[in-house]
């Protein structure tokens, strides 16, 4: 069995979902491994990550839309506000989807479905440089 491992920075423009299906795809290719699993971390508490539907924009912003009505901002709401309304709704948010995720490959692709893509699920307003761990294990 080999390994392969790579930290990428994903920048986001804020609150939202941003695909890095391709950067996921392009890891492996370069590590050279045909059959395993990969393992995608997000080595953040205000982030997360999805495997969503990549073809029609608007399941993100239905999935932005619930997030909002489930964890909402506001000042008072919380205890912990010490970066802002929007610091304590972002670690509910995580705390409600993964930091890690699991995707098979064969044949050197990922056995993603025909619609499905990997998205960071950037949980603050502000833009962040958010980093993610790639590791594929197989051979």
């Amino acid at each position: 069995m080999r390994q392969a491992q790579q930290k990428i920075s994903i920048s986001t423009r804020g609150r939202g979902l941003f695909e890095f299906t391709g950067e996921a795809r392009g890891f492996l290719r370069a590590s050279g491994l045909s059959l395993g699993q990969m393992t995608i971390f997000c080595r953040h508490t205000s982030a997360s990550l999805l495997i969503q539907e990549n073809a029609d924009p608007s399941v993100c912003d239905d999935l932005l839309a619930f997030f909002d009505r489930i964890a909402p901002e506001g000042r008072g709401l919380y205890r912990h506000e010490n970066e802002g309304p929007d610091d304590m709704p972002a670690h509910l948010r995580a705390a409600l989807t993964p930091a890690h995720l699991t995707v098979p490959f064969a044949d050197g692709a990922l056995l993603l479905g025909a619609w499905q893509g990997i998205y960071l699920f950037e949980h603050r307003r502000a833009p962040h440089k958010r980093e993610v761990v790639l590791h594929a294990m197989g051979e």
